[in-house]
């Protein structure tokens, strides 16, 4: 399995990128799956639907399943804070990339996605884990680079550069034991 983090401010472009990627990758005959960092509480339950009823009455967790789909929801007794790896490892194993979404800060490789409108600092000068930049504005940069510099609006050419690269995103859970 090959992981790659997308990192970047708000309003960057990071979701609009992973949801391009994944066709693009599927395109070439390539499993996908999406680990998505989220700031605040959320919920993928509806109020009266059984499973979000079986949660209210104090379930742990609740799996819900069809034939086309299967959802785990966990609730934490007490505020716990997971690591990127705790939620790759929830992953099937069976999947050729993940795309990891947000965990700036995280130790995975990752592509920082930058538009100079945004007003936002680049991270790429501090944090070592940035192995490429994904940009709209790549004369606007504010600091030179010898990493790679990808345009943001070119989904393609970031899916071959990530296939061209995929040694070097090779996920070893054992180093993050």
């Amino acid at each position: 399995m090959n992981v790659v983090a997308f990192a970047g401010y708000s309003g960057s472009g990071k979701t609009t990128l992973v949801e391009s990627l994944i066709p693009a990758l599927r395109q070439r005959g390539l499993r996908v799956s999406v680990v998505k960092h989220a700031h605040h509480s959320f919920d993928i339950d509806q109020p009266g639907k059984d499973t979000y009823r079986h949660r209210q009455a104090g379930a742990f967790e609740v799996v819900v399943a069809s034939s086309n789909r299967l959802a785990l929801i966990r609730e934490f007794e007490q505020p716990t804070r997971l690591s990127v790896h705790h939620l790759i490892a929830e992953l099937y194993e069976g999947v050729d990339w993940v795309l990891v979404e947000g965990f700036k800060s995280s130790d995975l490789l990752k592509v920082e996605v930058w538009r100079a409108a945004s007003g936002q600092p680049v991270r790429y000068p501090d944090d070592d884990f940035v192995v490429a930049i994904a940009t709209d504005s790549p004369d606007q940069l504010p600091q030179t680079t010898l990493r790679p510099v990808l345009d943001l609006n070119d989904v393609n050419a970031v899916a071959n550069w990530l296939i061209d690269n995929q040694d070097r995103f090779v996920y070893r859970p054992e180093l993050y034991a």
